[in-house]
């Protein structure tokens, strides 16, 4: 799988300092970024094997900023990538040669809380975890918790539909968005949804929610904030076959239980986070669950046990309950260390599929053999309560080819997620990583039709260009 990008405008590049000189006159001269040392800190995002320098870099601190730098490209033919932290996996925002890099990492306050009603509004350049940490005082939370949820913002989390290990219970960021300032690439700010629970009229917000950045760039978002549990507790639980623990998860969601969360770990998993972590995770199994409940102690208690006796038929090696808040600690450090960690021992390409929880087992097998079908590992850590799977292709840099025998075993277990009736992403994105599978799951007419509604709001093709579609076969509004 070799990604290319389209061919750079030589008119923009020939207009550079034109070009800079007019963004010049509309942001702060610290809000610009021009040189190339300081762009090439924009050059790539999570996904790091691809780079290129953006034209410039531009920082706005507000929505009106905001708005006169989309005017200024959409009349000057200039390309924009949004970008948040720069933390996404699939490319979402890395940038081309011919565009401006706009991040709205400036604009990150929280602007309103409303307990009573429960609901936030922020920029949309706060971190994820940050929005938590804001209403923690009066007992809220904010549900979707990406493992980059230290980093990542809320304007990335809305662009990719964010989850995280929490989302079996609460949902998605399209599950907890109520409404968001966004602009347009003309400069016009419009208001979708707000503080209600519903709106009339078409879900523009969820058509906004998951579009990656290439509707508009949102500067505001209204969020659900929900009371904390009064207490939550997770159990480990260790198998010595793989297809063991899968029906394990399969069989928990089956008894109609919904645990907070349900985490999986192979033995490679296992024992790099294990390293790193030291969450005294057991290092015998060959896959291991979190599963996680909240509630009152009696209610946690009841739902542990039933769990246990769920488990007790696919012959658990381990069952280990956390009996301590240091306990449940550590074995979220390991959870949530799972990608660096594993950046320790190998370079690594994370994969982003989702599948029926039902075909669990057999996808598990299908991952393993076909990584050993390319002389690569693989690790898997994923959501398991709702198939959203993350299998870590494990290759070394320095050993010519590696690189393309690990993208290509990706593309094949993206295939193999589709041919089992899942899809090609959870909760990564598109970006340019699938953007070329997409054929894969939608036929042509399936594809004119999605092109044709973000042709509407850029007709020009100018935000976040080159992503989520096949470079050929563009079309119009």
């Amino acid at each position: 799988m070799s990604i290319a990008f389209p061919t750079p405008d030589e008119a923009v590049l020939s207009r550079r300092n034109e070009i800079l000189a007019g963004l010049g006159r509309l942001v702060a001269p610290e809000a610009l970024i021009v040189t190339e040392d300081e762009r090439r800190a924009f050059e790539t995002d999570g996904l790091t094997a691809y780079r290129q320098l953006p034209l410039a870099v531009v920082l706005p601190s507000s929505t009106e900023e905001v708005a006169a730098v989309l005017r200024f490209c959409r009349d000057q033919g200039v390309k924009v990538v949004p970008r948040g932290a720069g933390t996404s996996l699939s490319g979402g925002a890395i940038p081309q040669p011919d565009a401006i890099v706009l991040g709205v990492a400036k604009m990150n306050r929280v602007l309103e809380v409303d307990f009573e009603n429960r609901v936030a509004r922020v920029q949309s350049g706060i971190t994820n975890l940050a929005i938590s940490q804001a209403v923690a005082h009066e007992g809220f939370f904010y549900a979707p918790d990406p493992s980059s949820q230290l980093a990542c913002t809320i304007a990335g989390n809305i662009a990719m539909n964010s989850g995280g290990a929490h989302c079996l219970k609460y949902g998605v960021t399209t599950n907890n968005l109520l409404g968001v300032t966004m602009v347009l690439l003309d400069g016009t700010v419009v208001e979708l949804g707000g503080r209600h629970l519903d709106s009339p009229g078409y879900d523009l917000l969820g058509l906004v929610c998951g579009s990656e950045g290439q509707l508009g760039i949102v500067t505001e978002a209204t969020v659900r904030i929900l009371r904390a549990a009064e207490g939550a507790r997770p159990a480990l639980l260790g198998f010595e076959r793989v297809e063991d623990a899968g029906a394990c998860v399969a069989a928990i969601i089956a008894a109609g239980i919904i645990p907070v969360a349900l985490e999986y770990m192979d033995r490679p998993a296992i024992r790099i986070c294990e390293a790193f972590a030291h969450a005294g995770y057991p290092l015998d199994v060959e896959a291991m669950l979190i599963v996680e409940v909240e509630g009152s102690d009696a209610e946690i208690d009841d739902m542990l046990r039933r769990i246990v006796a769920i488990a007790e038929p696919f012959r658990p090696k381990t069952v280990k309950v956390s009996q301590s808040e240091a306990e449940s600690a550590a074995i979220w450090k390991g959870r949530k260390s799972a990608f660096g960690a594993t950046g320790r021992v190998a370079d690594y390409i994370c994969m982003d599929g989702t599948i029926p929880t039902g075909q669990l087992p057999h996808v598990l097998k299908r991952i393993d053999e076909i990584a050993k079908s390319y002389g690569l590992g693989v690790a898997n850590v994923f959501h398991a309560g709702d198939g959203n799977l993350h299998p870590l292709v494990m290759f070394d840099t320095a050993k010519p080819g590696e690189m393309e025998k690990a993208e290509a075993a990706g593309e094949d277990i993206l295939r193999l997620c589709v041919e089992v009736g899942g899809c090609l992403t959870g909760e990564h994105g598109v970006g340019i990583e699938k953007r070329d599978l997409m054929t894969c799951q939608f036929n042509a007419a399936d594809l004119e039709q999605q092109m044709r509604v973000r042709g509407v709001f850029d007709p020009g093709w100018l935000l976040n260009p080159a992503k989520v579609f096949p470079l050929e076969g563009r079309v119009a509004a």
